[in-house]
């Protein structure tokens, strides 16, 4: 059962550049720390595990290829920092995405989910941008296609950046019982932020739910894959009774680091599912063919 007041975070999130592991867990450490007296549940952005390349050779650094293969042996490292750190302070993590290799070996772009007790879920990107798919080579995640994790908080949905713009998608993960959609981002102009907060919102707004939007921001011009992040962190809800008239229930400063925080009414988002003014969560089972 689910609780009824969800205190999330959404990071707005810089890429750093490491002189060490230590350096790389210190920060992680530092912003769970600020995060976790405030929230529950705290959400980083798309492809932040990318400021561990940092740690690489400079030639590998700024070669998309050859990164994303050295890339490979800071997993362990990032995994268990992000468990250590949600046992300690009883929260999930919702760890920014990384490219992991599979066993055929190819790449896709995986959003870890770790739980206070150091379990960890994970979601792939089901759609990829042309930039991942044509000059990165990375792959839609096929393995466990879309779905729904169970959390300490309730059933949360995750569409990645891009997967944010594709209704089905979260349509899908609203069938299964996510009540909370999570949007991990990175976009290199306002334009691309638009887009994924646009679809965001009409995710809220079709399945009268939550959606939590968390992006990438700063420059990291030594990174060809996250060299200028823009955007801001929000979170988006019902257009209805009880609920902001334009659906923004939070929202961060454009391209600055930092925390957002939420509390989720869960009670008056079931009852807007039920009784609203408009009932677009009921009414998808009757729309056109």
């Amino acid at each position: 059962m689910s609780q009824q007041l969800i205190r999330i975070a959404a990071a707005q999130y810089p890429i750093d550049y490491f002189g060490s592991e230590q350096d790389f867990h210190a920060k992680l450490a530092a912003w769970v720390a600020e995060a976790a007296p405030q929230a529950e549940l705290l959400l980083f952005p798309e492809y932040a595990a990318l400021e561990l390349c940092s740690l690489l050779p400079t030639a590998v650094q700024g070669d998309l290829h050859r990164q994303l293969e050295q890339l490979q042996a800071f997993l362990p490292l990032f995994l268990a920092s992000h468990q250590a750190l949600a046992r300690q302070y009883r929260v999930t993590l919702v760890a920014g995405s990384f490219p992991v290799r599979l066993a055929g070996g190819r790449y896709v772009n995986r959003a870890h989910v770790i739980h206070p007790d150091g379990g960890i879920d994970y979601q792939d990107k089901q759609i990829m941008t042309r930039f991942e798919r044509e000059a990165w080579l990375i792959s839609p995640g096929t393995d466990c296609g879309v779905r729904v994790i169970d959390t300490a908080v309730g059933k949360v949905g995750i569409s990645i950046c891009y997967d944010a713009e594709f209704p089905l998608i979260a349509r899908r993960q609203v069938e299964l019982g996510a009540e909370i959609l999570l949007v991990p981002s990175v976009t290199e102009t306002v334009a691309g932020y638009y887009r994924v907060r646009i679809g965001s919102q009409a995710r809220a707004l079709e399945n009268q739910c939550y959606v939590v939007h968390a992006p990438l921001v700063g420059e990291a011009l030594w990174s060809p894959a996250v060299d200028v992040s823009r955007g801001r962190a929000g979170v988006y809800t019902p257009v209805d009774q009880g609920f902001p008239a334009d659906g923004v229930l939070v929202q961060g400063e454009m391209d600055q680091s930092g925390w957002i925080y939420a509390s989720l009414d869960m009670t008056r988002m079931r009852a807007v599912r039920q009784s609203g003014t408009v009932l677009n969560y009921q009414d998808w089972a009757k729309q056109l063919c």
